[in-house]
């Protein structure tokens, strides 16, 4: 089939979908949004790339303004549209869209279903809970409409979506019951591409470059929007600032990055170690160098968002620390396979309590073995992208079958 593939993040995982799809046949368009700041894969065309396989970036004439919200949605139609212009010269069989604004998504999607395009939404965030919860802080009575609005609007892109693939089955109770009744719903679990983060010794040329050799490193890496707070991060190069020999590393850009340099003057936090965005081919360097990983995600975030930096975590063979809700899926995973420590993400006391035992811990090599144990075990690119396909072979049967007015059962939603 010819796919086309919108990650506007452009993260790591779904550029190595679109990779192995390419490899096992398809033709595959993939697309992400380069003026969207976030962390990226690996987008550039690489030696080793299937004649059919290739990327193209979506841009606009300015930065994507992630936090007003007129301006934003604006930009995000203005991306939809440029997106239809791809659509239209590529002509898919199919579309499977990943990681974008409503706004843009909704362009795209009413596009597809004019031109006749099966269209997968992959669910990454259920992104109006989160744009309720926000805009209600910002102003109570207008913010309620706006959420609700939002959510209408969710919901009708979720119903005139061919198939949803949800990242984690605690997904399934916000979708519409319309949907479910289709059996048009697969849960597929996000991953990391295990094969493109090899280990790396602790001591490597990027520690060495930014003076952690010899030093005990808390690393966080990724984004640091609404759904994070970085006052845990500032806390714990507060509270560890009499420990010369520990550092905390925070490899970000954007709003949460900001506050911290800002609080790291004020305060004179000379342990703390603010640095951009890394390269993806750097990355397995990035996390070796740290002894702890991190990651934060806000109480309210708990149901509508899974942190997949933390499945990246789990392939470097380090122990991880979560400050992130317990109901969360990726605290429920590095809880069940016990590869580090998670606390409450509103109890500041308990978390520095549990990195200042992870600080003097036995158990941290323990901990990164069952990371990596587990990643090896769940991370097979090719069993997931034979997921995938039943997914797209369901779509293209269920439209033959559309034209003589009923749906047919879809995939099971889980191996």
């Amino acid at each position: 089939m010819r796919l086309l593939i919108n990650d506007f993040a452009g993260h790591p995982f779904q550029v190595q979908l679109s990779r192995t799809l390419a490899k096992r046949g398809h033709e595959v368009l993939h697309c992400y949004c380069a003026s969207n700041l976030s962390p990226k894969g690996s987008l550039e065309q690489r030696d080793d790339d299937p004649k059919n396989f290739s990327v193209r970036k979506i841009t606009i004439d300015m930065p994507f303004e992630k936090y007003g919200l007129l301006k934003r949605w604006k930009q995000e139609r203005l991306i939809g549209r440029a997106l239809i212009e791809v659509a239209r010269e590529f002509a898919p069989d199919q579309i499977i869209c990943a990681n974008t604004p409503l706004g843009t998504q909704g362009v795209l999607l009413r596009f597809a279903r004019a031109s006749g395009f099966p269209f997968t939404y992959w669910l990454q965030d259920i992104l109006s809970i989160g744009i309720d919860y926000h805009v209600r802080r910002r102003m109570p009575l207008l913010g309620a409409l706006i959420g609700y609005a939002f959510r209408r609007y969710e919901d009708l892109q979720v119903l005139l979506s061919d198939h949803v693939v949800a990242i984690s089955s605690d997904f399934l109770d916000y979708l519409p019951l319309p949907l479910m009744r289709k059996d048009a719903v697969s849960v597929i679990e996000n991953w990391a591409p295990i094969d493109e983060l090899p280990l790396r010794p602790r001591q490597n040329e990027w520690s060495r470059a930014h003076g952690l050799d010899g030093k005990l490193c808390f690393l966080y890496a990724g984004t640091l929007g609404l759904k994070h707070n970085p006052h845990i991060l500032l806390q714990l190069a507060e509270r560890f600032r009499d420990r010369p020999e520990i550092r905390v590393v925070v490899v970000s850009e954007g709003m949460g990055a900001t506050y911290l340099a800002a609080q790291k003057q004020s305060l004179g936090l000379d342990n703390l170690i603010l640095l951009p965005f890394q390269k993806f081919a750097d990355m397995p360097d990035v996390l070796a160098s740290a002894d702890v990983l991190v990651s934060v995600l806000e109480k309210e975030a708990g149901v509508f968002a899974v942190p997949s930096k933390v499945l990246t975590y789990l392939c470097v063979a380090r122990p991880l620390l979560l400050a992130v809700p317990s109901e969360n899926l990726s605290a429920r995973i590095v809880r069940d396979i016990g590869a580090g420590v998670c606390v409450p993400p509103d109890d500041i006391e308990q978390f520095i309590s549990a990195a200042q035992h992870m600080a003097d811990s036995p158990l941290r090599a323990e901990m990164s073995r069952r990371a990596r144990d587990y990643a090896e075990r769940t991370f097979n690119i090719h069993d997931i992208a034979m997921r995938f396909e039943a997914v797209l072979a369901a779509n293209a049967a269920g439209r033959q079958v559309t034209q003589k007015a009923r749906r047919p059962a879809i995939i099971p939603s889980r191996v």
